[in-house]
Order: structure tokens, then sequence, then C-alpha cells
């Protein structure tokens, strides 16, 4: 049963992206908030749909962006925000680094109130001037997983990947491509 937009008949389990549907990282800001009110009315229908065939689609379109689309051009989620990290996460950046998982917290991070461990500061601690990271073997789960478009459940990270839309030019253009309002 293919997905359609908003009950009408357009179907959404046949959509190609191709490098030209994905924005430059200098576009991104402008198009975000110039799209934002439609992709925010999408978000909510597709809350709506059935989650397996959206995972379909949205396993499927993230496929085709990561066969053309390298993240070391880009690195914006590394540059602006983030990951929540579990005492797992640091022990491993610990590892790497072969300093005491205390040290690791005491330089760069805090708990925040969920009780992840987060950066103190933007960009990453472990990023370098080339988008390399210095830690990449032991990166958090959170990195290993972002953009999340891949996740298993997607309808249940929407409303996140709306967030992502802001920071990541892949789910902007996945989102744009499941754009039902």
């Amino acid at each position: 049963m293919p997905i359609t937009k908003s009950g009408k008949s357009a179907d959404l389990t046949n959509l190609t992206l191709n490098p030209a549907d994905i924005p430059s990282l200098s576009q991104l800001p402008l198009l975000f908030k110039q799209h934002k009110p439609a992709l925010s009315k999408s978000i909510t229908i597709l809350k709506r749909m059935d989650p397996k065939l959206l995972d379909e689609v949205v396993h499927d379109l993230h496929e085709q962006a990561f066969a053309f689309y390298d993240c070391l051009v880009c690195a914006n989620c590394c540059r602006t925000i983030s990951p929540a990290m579990s005492s797992s996460d640091v022990d491993d950046i610990a590892k790497k680094l072969r300093i005491k998982a205390a040290e690791v917290v005491t330089r760069h991070m805090y708990m925040d109130d969920e009780g992840d461990y987060v950066f103190n500061s933007a960009p990453c601690p472990y990023i370098d001037n080339d988008n390399f990271c210095s830690v990449y073997s032991h990166r958090p789960k959170a990195c290993r997983e972002y953009p999340h478009t891949d996740r298993r459940r997607f309808s249940q990270i929407l409303d996140l990947s709306m967030k992502n839309a802001a920071v990541c030019p892949v789910v902007y253009a996945i989102l744009m491509k499941l754009n039902v309002s």
C-alpha cells in the first residue's frame, strides 16, 4: 500500500533524491526558514501515516542520499550541536584518548537536566579543521546514528527530524521530498 500525500493520489513510494536536492550549507538556513511552516504541517500529516511504510520510504531516501553525499564536506552537526552522551560514550572517548573519563568530562562536558553528558560548547572539541573526528572509532552513539534517517520507527522522531533539518542538508532534503502539506 503506497503512502499518499494527505489522502490525495500522489504516491511517495517512488521518490528519488539526487545531488541537486540537497542544499549547500550556506543555503540551508534561508531555505529552512522559508519552508519551515510547510514542513511543520507535513510533519503533522506524516505522524498519522503507517509507520512501517514511512520507514521504507525514509530509509530508501537515506540510502539514496548517502550514496553521493559526503558528511565530511559539511560536518555542520559537529560544529553546531552536541550529542547526548551516556557514561559509556564518555568511557569510550576516554579509552581512545588514553585518559580517565573524569578528565574528559572536566575538560569538555557537563551533565544536562536529562542526565546525559553534553559538550560545554560547539564545535565538538574532537573535530579538526578538515572535518575529521579524532575520536571517530570511539564516537558517541548519537554521532554514529546521526542524522537518524535510517532509524527504525522514524515516525517517533519526526519532531527531532524537523530540528535536524535546520542543521543537516540531507535531513532537510528528505523532509522536503516527503512534504505532504
